[in-house]
C-alpha cells in the first residue's frame, strides 16, 4: 500500500499572541461598532496561544483591496509551498524529477494559472507531471488531500506523488464585517503550508518507521450546504459559520467513524493514534464527548490548535506532522475531519516503529 515518505511544515515569521490580536480585534472594531466588547469574549475562549500569521499584525490594521489580499495570497503561497516541498524532497530522500503527481489544496484565494502549475514553473518539475488543483474543502482538504495522494500512488505503484495544503485564513479578513461570524473567524482562523510525500509500493521503506495507507471515506450530509463557507462579496471572502457545527459532529461523527472502522473489520478499541482536525475548543469536546475515549487522545491536535490557530487544510497535516516527529504508538491511526458541505473525511493508516 502506499506509504507516507516524508511531510513538513511551515512556522510563519509572524506567530502573535492570542491577546495581541484581540486588542489588534478591538482597535480596528470600536470606532465603528461600539458594542465590539460583548463580542471580544470569543478570544477567551478558543484555548489558542498563539497565532500562525503569514503578515505582521500591524498589516491587517489597513485596509486593503480584495485584489491586494489575493495578490499577496498567491505570492505567499507560491513562496512558502516551495519552501515546504524543498523541505520534504529532503527528508524523503529523492530527487525532484522523481515526482510523477502533484495535488494542490487550497480555498482561502484564488489563482488561474493555478498554484500548482506555478510551483511546477518555478521549481522546474517534470513538465509532465498529472496535476490536480483543488478548492472549496476548507478544513476538510487536508484529509482529502491526503486521500487522494494515497489513492493516486495505489493505483500506480511507481508514483510519487506531492501533496501541497495551504490556507491563508487572515487574508481573507474583512474589517466592515461585524457579523458573529466574522468574530469567531478572527478569533480562530490562521494561515499554514504543509506538504507530504506519499510513495507507491514500488519503492522500498528504507527506516523502520513506516506509515501506509489502508482506506478512506468522504460522507456529505444533506441539506448542510449553509453550515459553513464563504460569501463571495466585492470587497472578498466573508466567513459564513454556524452555531450547530458541534451539534452536527455531535450527532454523526460516532456513527461514521464506526461504520468505516467496521468496514475495515475494525473497532475504536483497535485505534492507537487519533490524527484529528482541531477545528476548535468546542469541536474538540465534541469529539471527546461522543467517542469516549480514554486518555487525552486528542493531545497533538490540542497542541496544534494551541500553538497555530485553526489553520484550515493544513492543520490536520501539522498533527500529522507532530505524530511522527515526536513519535506515535505501533498499531491503527485514524485521520478525521470536518468541513463545508457539511461533510467529513477520514483515512486510516498502519502507523509502524519497527
Amino acid at each position: 500500500m502506499p506509504s507516507l515518505a516524508a511531510i513538513s511544515k511551515i512556522d510563519f515569521p509572524f506567530k502573535v499572541n492570542q491577546m495581541e490580536v484581540k486588542e489588534c480585534a478591538k482597535q480596528l472594531f470600536e470606532p465603528s461598532f461600539p458594542q465590539v466588547d460583548k463580542m471580544l469574549c470569543a478570544f477567551d475562549n478558543t484555548e489558542i496561544k498563539t497565532r500562525n500569521f503569514c503578515k505582521p499584525l500591524d498589516y491587517y490594521s489597513t485596509l486593503h483591496t480584495f485584489q491586494k489580499q489575493n495578490n499577496d495570497y498567491i505570492t505567499i503561497s507560491l513562496d512558502y509551498s516551495v519552501k515546504a516541498i524543498e523541505e520534504c524532497i529532503v527528508a524523503a530522500n529523492i530527487n525532484k524529477g522523481d515526482i510523477t503527481d502533484i495535488i494542490f489544496i487550497s480555498t482561502t484565494g484564488l489563482s488561474t494559472p493555478s498554484l500548482d502549475a506555478r510551483i511546477i514553473n518555478l521549481m522546474k518539475l517534470n513538465q509532465n507531471i498529472t496535476r490536480m488543483s483543488v478548492f472549496g474543502l476548507g478544513c476538510a482538504g487536508g484529509v482529502s488531500g491526503f486521500s487522494k495522494a494515497c489513492i493516486l500512488a495505489k493505483a500506480n505503484t511507481a508514483a510519487v506523488v506531492l501533496l501541497v495544503a495551504v490556507d491563508l485564513c487572515s487574508l481573507t479578513f474583512l474589517q466592515s464585517d461585524y457579523s458573529k461570524s466574522n468574530f469567531i473567524g478572527a478569533s480562530l482562523f490562521a494561515d499554514g503550508v504543509a506538504a507530504c510525500i506519499i510513495k507507491g509500493d514500488k519503492f522500498t521503506n528504507n527506516t523502520k518507521k513506516e506509515i501506509t495507507y489502508i482506506s478512506s471515506q468522504s460522507k456529505l450530509y444533506y441539506d448542510t450546504m449553509d453550515v459553513m463557507g464563504w460569501e463571495f462579496l466585492d470587497k472578498g471572502f466573508k466567513v459564513l459559520f454556524s452555531k450547530d457545527i458541534p451539534t452536527i459532529i455531535a450527532n454523526h461523527i460516532n456513527t461514521d467513524v464506526t461504520s468505516f472502522l467496521e468496514k475495515n473489520n475494525l473497532t475504536l478499541a483497535d485505534i492507537k493514534n487519533f490524527i484529528f482536525h482541531p477545528g476548535g475548543k468546542k469541536v474538540l469536546s465534541a469529539y471527546e464527548s461522543v467517542l469516549n475515549i480514554q486518555g487525552d487522545f486528542l493531545k497533538n491536535s490540542r497542541e496544534v490548535m494551541n500553538d497555530y490557530g485553526n489553520m484550515s487544510s493544513p492543520t490536520v497535516l501539522y498533527v500529522l506532522e507532530r505524530f511522527v516527529t515526536q513519535g506515535y504508538e505501533n498499531g491503527y491511526g485514524l485521520m478525521v475531519t470536518m468541513g463545508p458541505g457539511f461533510s467529513s473525511e477520514m483515512v486510516l493508516l498502519k502507523m509502524n516503529n519497527i
